[in-house]
């Protein structure tokens, strides 16, 4: 199995459908947001936060290990609990050409949407009431949908990692005081060919909406996602964006 990590923002490119059929779990998706988000950990202290009972989560991390996508820790001061830890700050992957693999990519690109389609409530509800005016004021959704080709798709997504990756990778001790997580979910969704694009349809070549958050603001509408997710581009997950996965900004 090829996992390589020649990306800006540092993360593993899963390659094998095995892999990604294996990571196509909710309790494997869970545990490994856990340990990109906070770092090391047992399975007992991740059992709570992934819906698993601590041998049953355990059980998960060995089969997640035997991929490659987490690895045993240094040792905690209490040598008999196996602390075990991300083997990289997020994971990406393409789909591949051949139908097996198009079959992983599509089920680990499904149970990672379903995965996050209740985020944005969930910040609504939960997060957003209790966050600062400056910080309010800052969060938010983006719709934009433009017309472009493959390669000016690829360009975009390109330079939107360029801007990401120096507060992906920089350390802990780099980030400013008041610094906190943001989660950044990004879609690439290509519309079906049948679809009319622009001015073929009679509208704008491209439309835009923004939506922030703040006492006036409404609730946001879903998104999906760092995680980034397309079949045409691949998919990566992260916390900083969220399908891609990596570590908060």
């Amino acid at each position: 199995m090829t996992m390589d990590r020649h990306n800006r923002l540092g993360d593993l490119e899963i390659t094998d459908p095995k892999a990604m059929r294996a990571l196509a779990h909710p309790v494997r998706l869970a545990i490994l947001e856990r340990l990109h988000r906070d770092g090391p950990a047992t399975a007992t202290q991740l059992s709570p936060h992934v819906g698993a009972t601590p041998s049953v989560t355990s059980w998960h991390l060995r089969h997640l290990a035997g991929f490659g996508l987490v690895r045993d820790a240094e040792p905690a001061t209490d040598r008999r609990a196996r602390r075990w830890e991300a083997a990289a700050r997020g994971f990406r992957f393409e789909v591949p050409e051949d139908e097996e693999g198009r079959s992983a990519a599509r089920s680990l690109s499904r149970e990672m949407f379903l995965r996050s389609a209740g985020l944005p409530h969930r910040w609504v509800t939960e997060t957003e009431p209790g966050l600062d005016p400056r910080w309010r004021r800052l969060a938010g959704l983006a719709d934009t949908r433009v017309v472009v080709s493959a390669e000016e798709l690829a360009a975009i997504e390109d330079a939107i990692e360029t801007v990401l990756a120096p507060y992906v990778t920089r350390d802990r001790a780099q980030r400013p005081d008041g610094a906190r997580g943001v989660r950044l979910l990004r879609y690439q969704l290509p519309e079906s060919s049948d679809e009319p694009a622009g001015e073929a349809a009679g509208g704008p070549t491209d439309e835009a909406t923004e939506e922030r958050s703040g006492d006036a603001a409404g609730e946001p509408a879903g998104e999906a996602a760092r995680v980034q997710t397309g079949e045409d581009t691949g998919v990566q997950t992260g916390e900083d964006t969220g399908v891609q996965t990596g570590e908060d900004i």
